[in-house]
């Protein structure tokens, strides 16, 4: 097998893991309606559920993503796939919201690895030309995952129970895992064509001296608070608000992820790596527009009156295609500004930052401004079907605010980036590290 073979088989395995990441964390998204009715659960304690996930999910991907740059990444992703697997089955047994939380929780800690082990891993495979194809393609791992999981779940729930749907989502890992152990991890700073710089005896925490990862860590609040209350939400604003049953809110929800994440996808690789070539914050201002360009879809998306449901998913495919090209745009700006032996530490703090500050506030805070909003619309406490669908909706309209905000921190970030890859760069040369 070729050199070129084996960068393509990694990848192509690092894919199919992210893709069963993805499906295994939105699996408990997917199933929000069957878990409310069978343990009795308003939509602030289904916030909780996903909120206290993530959380658990950023505090341990600091120990693992300082251990990735030190380790052997291939066994540390391979303990994580296996961890995370065993817990989502293990979901299926649960009897009470705490069985299930517990259950969320150990799937938290297996899929922590993935994240800052695999973009670690992809850095060293694609040179810094070329990153925004491969992070993209990686990254379509979020929504192809997410439409897999509301496609399969939502379907095998509504005929066999949300129990066999959470036994079913964790055994891909039968095939997954033995791959894993087939393919070789590369050298790190593999890719680099300026040398892999000082970065040995450098603390984890150095990399927030550089400005632009700061800007990169408030765009991911934004960008994980909307998409987390959309993975968690949409599929419940489907039912409520448009009538659709469970299944085919989960068939909707599945399509609008799939054609809406590879649009985004296919949008960042395409032009993220011609950009570069002649704008060094070309992928930063990229990001920047595609997120302003997402507010007003995200706004008529959620707007969309009762049975309107071609259009309103037609405005939130776009809206879900800008907010999806970020991965391929800013992961790579990541991997531009940070040497390769501080890769996994860096992602592992920048997930730690924004899923406490973004993506846990997505279902907590997004759950609780709907049951606010259904509380004022019954002006009693009586809420009925009709005031939790008039909830969602005015809740759901934070997500183009956010997306306001998200373009306005990016474009900051574009401003500072040129001189910090420069800057790095230096370091490389002057030292002479190779790896």
């Amino acid at each position: 097998m070729s050199s070129k073979q084996l960068v393509y088989a990694s990848l192509a395995v690092l894919f199919l893991i992210n893709i069963l990441n993805f499906y295994d964390r939105n699996v408990a998204g997917a199933l929000t309606e069957p878990l409310k009715q069978e343990f009795k659960l308003s939509d602030g304690e289904v916030g909780l559920l996903n909120s206290a996930f993530i959380w658990l999910y950023a505090l341990a991907g600091l120990p693992l993503g300082r251990l990735a740059d030190k380790g052997n990444r291939k066994l540390i992703l391979f303990g994580g796939v296996v961890v995370w697997c065993l817990l989502t089955a293990s979901t299926a047994l649960a009897q009470t919201y705490w069985q299930l939380l517990v259950a969320r929780l150990g799937v938290a800690v297996g899929e922590a690895v993935v994240a800052p082990t695999a973009t670690s891993w992809i850095g060293d495979l694609a040179p810094p030309e070329k990153r925004s194809r491969a992070l993209a393609v990686f990254m379509l791992g979020v929504p192809i995952g997410g439409a897999l999981s509301y496609a399969f779940s939502g379907p095998i729930a509504q005929t066999h129970g949300w129990r066999a749907a959470m036994v079913l989502a964790a055994a891909p890992a039968l095939l997954l895992a033995p791959a894993l152990l087939l393919i070789n991890e590369p050298r790190r700073g593999a890719a680099e064509t300026h040398g892999a710089g000082p970065d040995s005896g450098q603390s984890m925490w150095s990399v927030l001296r550089i400005p632009t990862l700061r800007w990169i860590i408030a765009s991911g609040v934004f960008l994980n608070f909307n998409m987390y209350a959309i993975h968690v939400f949409l599929p419940s604003l489907l039912i409520r608000i448009h009538g659709m049953t469970l299944a085919n809110a989960g068939l909707a929800v599945g399509a609008i992820l799939a054609s809406g994440g590879l649009m985004g996808a296919g949008l960042a690789a395409y032009l993220g790596d011609r950009i570069i070539l002649k704008h060094r914050n070309g992928r930063m201002k990229l990001a920047a527009l595609f997120a302003v360009v997402g507010a007003p879809l995200a706004l008529f998306g959620v707007l969309q009156p009762v049975g309107a449901v071609w259009m309103s998913a037609i405005f939130l495919v776009g809206a879900y295609a800008c907010c999806n090209s970020y991965y391929g745009l800013v992961y790579a700006s990541i991997q531009d500004i940070v040497p390769p032996r501080l890769r996994a530490s860096t992602m592992s703090i920048y997930f730690m930052l924004m899923y406490f500050c973004g993506a846990s506030m997505g279902p907590l805070l997004t759950g609780a401004l709907s049951d606010w909003r259904a509380r004022a619309a019954a002006g009693t406490e009586v809420i009925n079907a009709q005031h939790r669908a008039i909830g969602l909706q005015e809740a759901m309209l934070i997500l183009p605010v956010l997306a306001l905000l998200l373009g306005a921190v990016l474009y900051a970030g574009s401003r500072t980036i040129a001189t910090d890859i420069s800057h790095r760069e230096k370091l490389a040369r002057d030292t002479g590290v190779a790896a």
